[in-house]
């Protein structure tokens, strides 16, 4: 009897269902398959995330279409300078260089522009700047000659003699360009371009100085 006893206080009883160790297993295989889908579930989340953001800077960034720039360089000269002061008089070929700056993800192609000349609103000359395009994100740079000459209507103008005997002739320039932006081949938008700049021809140098655009 007492050997009967010490064995079973020695060795315990196994559960009489047989099923406490398989239910320990599922458990645990549960948990496994919660913390795999919420793994996946964050992964899925992120992504969305980092998807949204690439779409809302790819908007405002590549898709946003800008206005180009429009300016007269200061790169000047004078193949031809005659300026007379007693009469007054003046006639000009000026070699002049205009930048188009295009800030767009995608090339601005503009038709043939006309650029005026005036002096206090009387035009005294104008050049064509031929159609052509600005790359993306670059400035497209073009020369032309204009020829600057003194019209009849100014002939007895006192401001001009004044200025000629100052030695500075003022000028001002005008001009508009129009053309379309097109982004990835696909989307096209019209854009134009004002041209606005003041600027001095001076007659002692024979160079053009204090050019300023807007």
């Amino acid at each position: 009897m007492m050997a009967e006893r010490e064995q079973k206080a020695g060795y315990p009883l196994a559960p009489s269902n047989g099923y406490g160790r398989s239910d320990e297993e599922a458990m645990n295989s549960d948990e496994l398959r919660r913390q795999k889908r919420k793994k996946w579930a964050l992964y899925i989340i992120a992504f969305v995330i980092f998807q949204t953001g690439i779409i809302v800077l790819f908007t405002f960034t590549v898709m946003k279409f800008r206005t180009p720039k429009f300016r007269m360089r200061p790169a000047s000269s004078f193949d031809t300078f005659d300026v007379q002061t007693a009469t007054p008089l003046f006639n000009l070929r000026m070699n002049t260089q205009y930048g188009i700056k295009n800030t767009n993800f995608g090339p601005f192609k503009y038709g043939n522009t006309s650029v005026h000349f005036y002096y206090k609103g009387t035009e005294v000359g104008s050049t064509t700047i031929r159609k052509s395009k600005a790359n993306f994100r670059s400035t497209k740079k073009v020369n032309v000659q204009v020829n600057l000459v003194m019209p009849a209507s100014l002939a007895s103008n006192s401001e001009l003699a004044n200025d000629l005997n100052a030695g500075i002739l003022p000028l001002t320039s005008q001009s508009r360009v129009n053309g379309k932006v097109e982004i990835m081949f696909i989307f096209k938008k019209k854009r134009s371009a004002n041209l606005n700049c003041t600027m001095e021809v001076n007659i002692s140098t024979k160079s053009l100085q204090n050019v300023k655009c807007k």
